[in-house]
């Protein structure tokens, strides 16, 4: 029977943010302007870091890297030297940068202790191959998912041994570096900028003198930046510049801004080019020259024009005109559509957060276009078909088609045969001009959200990944102590991917385990069914769903879920009501009222929001806490009968974590991320009574955006925390915190598990899969 609406003694105000409908907003209606950390703090916080890492008493302490390499991740950048056929460096969205000397056998990590993860572009000097450039920051904007700010631009001049950061600090997030071929000193750098709050440091940069000094040649608003950027083949004092205005988190075109620039005097001066364009606000673009007759230039553009054709009714929710392919012949002066049939109602392509377009090196009619498929033109642009299906895997997914969400294209310009993908699923070679290919997926980059583990000997772990769907694999093999990559995925989605969360195993039923896809899909699935695919024969669907005509549950990207304490059968899940399930996810019925925040920013329309974060106490039945997206934290005793507000005076940031203590009863901790605010502080604190009051345990914690907390079992006293760059521990309940990623490279820690069983630590990084710590010393350390 479904419970009744419940009570609440906390009144949640309903405001609406007239400004998002174009009305005035008094001061005490706006939600408060984000305020971004400016560089300097970010760099001092990095600094802060290193000494951390130092002189901590854990350095000795060793990380393994357990895997799994099949799932690949998402390939941003590539860049091979010129006439080297065996080097390639590959830069992974959240995942560092890779080299191979061997043609992708074996790599090697290249930046794998500076200040940032993330990777936007990298660039080899054409007349040095020793000199590599790193733009930092992805440069695909996600709402609901991860996109990370960098810290600048980087050069190595010895091939990728050593780094240093050249600046730029504030770009956040880099689409493009240029070496002008002629002189390595000159370099031009296209910035996106902020992706979540305004700011000047983006356009497009030059220098001169090797990155010594910079120089702002474009610069066209605090909210509008460059994505992309091409020189001029034959001239290298025309550039093509294509500026995106994204900021919110979202792709966001308001007014004219967005659209392409072009300089005939090395960046000296530009002029919008219109001619041929649409008149419509431009989204994003990706821009390339034809090497065989550098008079052409192709741009793939998302335009946000109304779509008004035939199929209209079944482009929603993108109504816009989308992906739109665009040539000239003058470079750049003047333009023509040159695709004949449109491209998102007849082949599903668009251009949105992809958007790239590359030009064989041999012919200037032949292209590929990148967007969530990739397709091949012979005929200029007019017509296309989508590359080869056919795959040769170096670990075995049981995937069957390409993966989906292209990024990156690279053609050999001595051999036009042979060409370079990188894709949500990693790295794929063809060497028939993408009829087949391999892929190169042994690069443990995954992107984990969430980790788990069982109770089996060894005990296995279970990670939900960005776009590579859900692994398990053993927790006692370190990556190379195997041929074969002993990972196994729990599914996989129809586009050989899936996005996925909280995956857990049935405690009572080995074979079955529970696992998200994006918006709450969750599903139930028999680990020794035929089918690994989603949503077939093995899986069944258990996705809440409000009954008939009541208010919908509104899900998030992320809905968080857990198997009770204290009773198997019974599952919590968390969408804009806390639900519950007494079978098995079978039915579901709210133990909460709405709990949506207020607020909600520039753009937002209130209320917003749902649940992140849900922990129960494994030592009352009854005792839940949950978090949401704007900072609430909400408490109930008697399984959701009554509910009360406990986060008075905590900040009003996306709860990250809330854990109710299995030590003492009244203890819970929580931890707050500013990064959709551009804001990277710690934000760590604990209650001793029930929420009631809160204390920060932040110590000595250097300023890193914090995704997880955990108690260790055997200690009350010792605790983990871990953030965008690494991972500590307390021994003294938060008052002082020391490094544990002195081992461990930069890398975003998004999930941590203490195994109850064995003395282990197990990090699921959001962008170097996972890894695992013995930490039987921190226990036994003397205090």
């Amino acid at each position: 029977m479904r419970r009744q609406p419940l009570a609440i003694s906390l009144t949640i105000s309903l405001a609406i943010v007239l400004g998002a409908m174009g009305l005035a907003i008094t001061s005490s209606q706006a939600a408060p302007v984000a305020q971004a950390m400016p560089p300097q703090a970010r760099m001092q916080a990095w600094e802060d870091h290193v000494r951390m890492e130092r002189e901590s008493v854990f350095s000795d302490l060793e990380w393994r890297a357990v895997g799994p390499q099949q799932a690949g991740a998402r390939v941003e950048a590539i860049a091979v030297p010129p006439g080297n056929n065996g080097t390639i460096y590959v830069g992974v969205g959240s995942g560092n940068l890779w080299k191979t000397t061997n043609n992708g056998i074996t790599w090697t990590p290249i930046f794998e202790k500076e200040s940032t993860f993330t990777i936007g572009d990298v660039a080899v000097s054409q007349s040095d191959p020793n000199i590599v450039w790193v733009g930092t920051g992805e440069t695909q904007p996600r709402h609901s998912g991860y996109s990370y700010a960098g810290t600048g631009v980087f050069k190595s001049i010895n091939a990728g041994e050593t780094w240093q950061n050249m600046g730029l600090h504030d770009t956040h997030h880099i689409g493009k570096v240029l070496i002008d071929p002629r002189d390595p000193d000159v370099v031009y750098v296209a910035a996106l900028g902020h992706f979540w709050t305004r700011n000047d440091e983006r356009g497009v940069f030059k220098t001169a003198d090797g990155g010594s000094t910079w120089e702002k040649v474009l610069h066209i608003s605090d909210r509008t930046g460059v994505v992309d950027l091409v020189m001029d083949p034959s001239d290298s004092n025309i550039l093509i510049a294509a500026a995106w205005r994204a900021v919110s988190g979202e792709a966001t075109v308001s007014g004219l801004e967005s659209g392409l620039y072009k300089s005939t005097d090395a960046g000296a001066s530009w002029v919008k080019l219109t001619v041929g364009l649409p008149p419509w606000p431009l989204g994003r673009a990706g821009l390339d020259f034809a090497h065989s007759d550098p008079d052409v230039v192709y741009a793939f553009i998302d335009n946000w024009g109304p779509y008004t054709g035939e199929q209209a009714e079944s482009r929603r929710p993108r109504e816009i005109i989308g992906g739109e392919v665009y040539r000239s012949d003058d470079k750049g002066d003047t333009w023509r559509k040159v695709n004949e049939e449109d491209l998102y109602p007849v082949f599903g392509i668009y251009g949105w957060k992809f958007c790239d377009v590359h030009v064989s090196p041999e012919n200037e009619d032949e292209i590929f276009i990148l967007g969530n498929r990739a397709f091949h033109s012979t005929d200029g642009g007019k017509t296309y078909e989508r590359i080869g299906e056919e795959i040769l895997r170096l670990h075995d997914t049981r995937g069957e088609i390409m993966h989906l969400d292209h990024h990156e294209i690279w053609i050999d310009p001595l051999n036009a045969d042979r060409v370079l993908l990188g894709n949500d699923g990693g790295l794929f070679i063809s060497y028939d001009r993408g009829s087949t290919w391999l892929h190169v997926n042994n690069i443990p980059a995954a992107e984990a959200y969430a980790v788990t583990t069982d109770m089996a000997e060894p005990y296995n772990i279970f990670i939900g990944t960005q776009d590579n769907a859900a692994l398990y694999g053993p927790s006692d093999k370190a990556i190379g102590d195997m041929p074969t990559d002993p990972w196994e995925n729990v599914y996989l989605d129809m586009w050989t991917g899936g996005d996925s969360f909280v995956i857990l195993r049935d405690p009572t039923q080995e074979n079955i385990v529970y696992y998200t896809h994006q918006h709450g899909h969750m599903l139930r699935m028999d680990l020794d069914g035929e089918s690994v695919y989603s949503g077939r024969e093995s899986t069944e669907e258990i996705a809440p769903e409000a009954p008939e005509g009541e208010p919908e549950w509104r899900r998030s990207w992320y809905m968080p879920f857990l198997i009770s304490h204290h009773n198997p059968l019974t599952l919590y899940a968390g969408a804009n009501v806390l639900l519950k399930s007494l079978n098995r996810g079978d039915n579901w019925f709210a133990i909460s009222p709405d709990l949506a925040d207020e607020g909600g920013g520039e753009r937002a329309v209130v209320p917003f929001g749902t649940i992140t974060m849900i922990a129960e106490s494994s030592l009352e039945p009854g005792l839940l806490y949950v978090g949401t997206e704007g900072g609430s934290i909400y408490l109930t005793r008697n399984d959701g009968a009554e509910w009360t507000k406990v986060s008075d005076g905590l900040p009003a940031k996306w709860v990250s974590r809330v854990i109710a203590s299995q030590h003492e009863i009244g203890t819970v901790y929580a931890s707050f991320t500013g990064f959709r605010e551009d804001d990277f502080e710690a934000y760590l604190y604990a209650s001793p009574d029930f929420g009631e009051t809160w204390t920060p345990i932040r110590g000595n914690l250097p300023s890193e955006s914090i995704n997880v907390v955990r108690e260790d079992p055997t200690d009350a006293d010792i605790l983990y925390v871990g953030t965008d760059l690494g991972v500590y521990v307390s021994l003294d309940a938060g008052e002082s915190w020391h490094s544990l990623s002195t081992n461990l490279p930069t890398t975003p820690v998004h999930d941590l598990v203490v195994h109850p069983r064995e003395s282990e630590l197990v990090s699921g990084t959001h962008g170097r899969s996972a890894w695992v710590l013995d930490i039987e010393p921190i226990r036994n350390f003397e205090r």
